[in-house]
């Protein structure tokens, strides 16, 4: 998840039901509609809602004010530092939703306008559409607060084109609505000026049809490729750089590619990554690499783990000083420890990926009876010790 703070007493997810549409609104406009705990729990009572109602068909997402959604509400994650497993309901929560949004039985239309990072994300790319605009901000900044990429996108990481998910990974660079589109995360890109339009079409539709719904969309959306400089027109050297073994690997090849002609962006990319937690870069490379081999809820289950393992501080407490330096003090300047990529010990790593007890791993509906099975209040989890 990517970064937020702060909390307030709003109702932080509206759902207007209008004949066979239903809206839900992402209504934490001051908090850039980050995810808190009551933002999960409405969301997925909604959507579970609305799976079973045979009069729903069409539901469309969008965020208030002028951000999407920016994922994780990081002081969440730090003010419950010192309870144990604190944050663990809200995490187990969210990735079970990530999995049931991913296989979702009706129609949705994400209408993305702004900031859309990290676990904002994932009420976004999955989507059937996906409709961004000029204003849309994507991206997976985990790594630069000693997170990791999770939500489902070290399994979407890994299925894009050559090393891009690892570049995307590792750097937390930013997508627009253009290079959205060219690169799969979103489906139709509609100037802002016209999405309350869209938005206003798609409810008198009134219908689920992928068709009709497409063929609305397509009215108000433009043709689009990315910008002459864009970091998708750079991915030959990207994937040079970034198909190496180790991150030590893919930083000494960046240093050798900066100073060629026209690879003067590479200097931006390894001053972010010469920044970012050692501990996390390579937590990072490993999961997004695993993702390749996985499906998504074998990714969302390794990404429970991991995402448990630091909050436990299992192997390093990077994440809350991330968030210090980040969010808290605001002084941009984290101690990581350990401070360098030579002195992470890769043996140590295993211990952040190794499963946990069977009972104890993220529970993933296996069979369609069960869809809406295995909540987090039917896991052993939530039973009082």
């Amino acid at each position: 998840m990517a970064p937020t703070a702060s909390s307030s007493d709003e109702q932080v997810v509206l759902g207007e039901e209008i004949d066979h549409v239903r809206l839900i609104t992402l209504n934490r406009p001051k908090q850039l509609n980050a995810i808190s705990p009551e933002l999960v729990s409405l969301l997925a009572s909604y959507l579970e809602k609305w799976e079973k109602d045979d009069k729903a068909e069409l539901i469309i997402i969008k965020g208030a004010g002028r951000a999407f959604c920016a994922g994780g509400d990081l002081r969440v994650f730090y003010d419950g530092r010192e309870k144990k497993d604190s944050c663990l309901e809200v995490v187990y929560r969210y990735y079970w939703l990530c999995y049931h949004i991913e296989t979702y039985k009706k129609t949705q239309v994400a209408l993305v306008h702004g900031i859309s990072m990290g676990g904002g994300a994932a009420l976004m790319v999955p989507m059937k559409f996906s409709v961004v605009t000029e204003k849309t901000v994507f991206a997976t900044p985990e790594a630069s607060f000693g997170f990791h990429t999770d939500c489902g996108f070290s399994y979407r990481h890994s299925h894009l084109p050559g090393h891009l998910g690892e570049f995307l990974a590792l750097t937390g660079a930013r997508l627009n609505g253009k290079e959205l589109v060219a690169a799969g995360f979103a489906t139709h890109f509609v100037s802002s000026e016209k999405i309350v339009e869209l938005e206003k079409r798609l409810i008198s539709l009134n219908s689920s049809d992928e068709n009709a719904v497409r063929s609305v969309i397509e009215e108000f959306s433009s043709e689009v490729k990315p910008d002459e400089d864009s970091i998708l027109n750079k991915l030959s050297v990207i994937n040079e750089c970034f198909s190496k073994e180790s991150v030590e690997e893919i930083i000494k090849s960046l240093e050798a590619e900066v100073n060629k002609e026209g690879n003067g962006w590479i200097a931006t990319v390894l001053k972010g990554m010469k920044r970012t937690s050692p501990t996390a870069l390579k937590i990072v490379l490993r999961s997004v690499r695993e993702g390749r081999n996985e499906t998504l809820s074998e990714s969302l289950k390794k990404e429970f783990r991991l995402t448990m393992n630091i909050l436990r501080s299992t192997i390093s407490s990077d994440m809350y000083e991330g968030i210090r330096a980040l969010t808290i003090d605001k002084d941009n300047a984290p101690k990581w420890d350990p401070s360098t990529l030579d002195k992470v010990d890769d043996g140590k790593l295993d211990l952040v990926f190794q499963p946990f007890e069977k009972n104890l791993e993220l529970q993933i509906p296996e069979s369609e009876e069960y869809r809406w099975g295995c909540k987090y209040e039917n896991s052993p989890y939530a039973v009082p010790n």
